[in-house]
């Protein structure tokens, strides 16, 4: 029996590697409900092959039955407390996940929809954003008034920068410099998606990351900031 635990720790040791690479996936995946399934399909499995085999003793085999009847005990009392589960599951899996990762997690609210982002090792909030259905890395700032896309973005969202006109004064760090008013079809963080988001192209060489500014961030429902995490709900 120990080597089959172990047979089936590695086996579960390669599918969280697997998963890992895909938070979206991992996070729908570790809950209590699908947990509450694999088990039970594993003992039901574990109680045929072992009445099949009839290798051991009698004894034995109601020691393994008990073993396994105990972890279905757990479970049921895990299924109980679902919703604390659930909380300490998004936490566990959200410092799993990569600094800059987002996961969707579960809102208390119907028909909302939340993702939580984990802070990068430089300190700030980055999103794996889709802009205009391009998969854009945006640093969450709730300073800057707009979205704000750097040159390389915006040619990639599908903006013609050459016929931009650089009009709108912007504060930085280094100055005062100039970007153009544009608006973007559509900007998605996981499930949550908002259209025509006004947004600014700054010039070449100004800016290093784009930005998800408050045109983007006051159309969600709420937003909010956590020790490691920035929570957004749309």
């Amino acid at each position: 029996m120990l080597a089959g635990l172990l047979i089936l720790l590695v086996m579960l040791a390669i599918v969280f590697l697997v998963l890992q690479g895909n938070p979206e996936l991992l996070a729908s995946l570790v809950n209590v409900e699908t947990g509450a399934w694999v088990v039970a399909g594993a003992l039901a499995l574990y109680v045929a092959v072992l009445f099949s085999a009839n290798r051991g003793p009698f004894g034995q085999t109601l020691r393994h039955l008990a073993i396994w009847g105990g972890l279905m005990l757990l479970l049921v009392v895990g299924y109980s407390f679902r919703d604390e589960v659930t909380i300490v599951t998004n936490r566990v899996v959200g410092n799993l996940l990569p600094p800059g990762s987002g996961m969707t997690v579960e809102s208390g609210m119907p028909g909302e929809t939340a993702v939580r982002i984990r802070k990068r090792r430089d300190g700030h909030f980055a999103a794996t954003a889709t802009v205009n259905g391009v998969p854009t890395t945006m640093m969450v700032d709730t300073g800057a008034s707009t979205v704000v896309l750097k040159p390389a973005d915006a040619i990639a969202a599908g903006i013609d920068v050459n016929g931009l006109r650089y009009v709108i004064p912007v504060s930085t760090a280094n100055g005062t410099t100039y970007a153009a008013p544009v608006s973007l079809g559509s900007i998605s963080i996981g499930p949550i998606k908002v259209k025509d988001v006004e947004a600014l192209v700054s010039k070449p060489g100004n800016l290093n990351e784009s930005l998800l500014g408050m045109s983007f961030l006051r159309r969600l429902r709420s937003f909010n900031f956590s020790g490691e995490f920035v929570t957004l709900r749309g």
